[in-house]
């Protein structure tokens, strides 16, 4: 309930700002405002998260920049926590070449909606391994209550702005793919 109401708050707070970024988005490059790309959610169901396009033949648009920088390409995931897809707060959402890779303890990361901000993205998000993100996410769903979220919620205030300097995203979950494949054959 609380995720539903917060959500359709945020939208219709925000929804001349998406209009705005709809706009600029089709004005840049007249292609999709969307973009949708398959996540693994609560006990590994799959579904199609919605972020706002950013990117253009593999490069990065002058909107998309700005959107990424000020993580303003989120903003359409809570039209997912409507759908139910996801929380306002819980363990990122990760493409399914993670959640296959994952050995059973690493599973229960998604024994819980995943969420727009989660722990792990309030303590170091691209800035910490994927280790420690998913020791993040554990301890999360070991310890859920309405005031972790509540906590979460306000310090991502803090952090949302923090720019991630990732210049090849495909590069970066790449070796993070590595890493988890590699430290799961030696844990089996």
């Amino acid at each position: 309930l609380f995720d539903i109401i917060l959500s359709l708050i945020f939208i219709i707070i925000l929804s001349p700002l998406f209009l705005i970024i709809s706009l600029l988005i089709k004005l840049e490059d007249k292609k999709e405002i969307f973009y949708k790309q398959k996540r693994t959610g609560k006990y590994g169901k799959e579904f199609n998260i919605l972020k706002f396009r950013t990117m253009n033949n593999k490069k990065i648009t002058k909107i998309g920049k700005f959107l990424r920088n000020s993580s303003m390409d989120e903003l359409p995931q809570f039209i997912n926590v409507l759908k139910g897809d996801m929380s306002i707060v819980g363990p990122r959402p990760w493409i399914v070449d993670y959640y296959k890779k994952f050995n059973k303890k690493q599973k229960k990361r998604n024994s819980v909606r995943p969420g727009i901000i989660g722990l792990a993205q309030v303590n170091g998000r691209n800035n910490i391994t994927i280790f420690e993100k998913i020791n993040y996410d554990l301890k999360y769903v070991e310890n859920v209550s309405f005031t972790m979220d509540l906590k979460i919620l306000f310090k991502s205030i803090s952090v949302i702005f923090i720019k991630d300097d990732i210049k090849d995203m495909d590069k970066y979950i790449s070796n993070e793919l590595k890493e988890l494949s590699k430290k799961n054959k030696i844990d089996k």
